[in-house]
């Protein structure tokens, strides 16, 4: 059974619409439990985490469709 593809698009759109990203939802929805927790507990670590995903998402995103 395969799993969905996962776009950019929507982990960014999921990032805007959960309080600009600190609530880990953009990581919960790429399949990143352990951390979508740590984002939810730290407020994105502090941010820094938020910027950092700014720049890496669609890397984590083809990271994810290739298995």
């Amino acid at each position: 059974m395969a799993l969905a593809r996962k776009e950019a698009g929507i982990a960014y759109a999921l990032m805007l619409f959960s309080l600009i990203g600190v609530c880990g939802v953009q990581h919960f929805y790429m399949g990143k439990i352990f951390r979508g927790f740590l984002w939810l507990i730290t407020f994105g670590l502090l941010g820094v985490g938020l910027f950092i995903d700014l720049f890496t998402i669609p890397a984590q995103v083809r990271k994810v469709n290739r298995g």
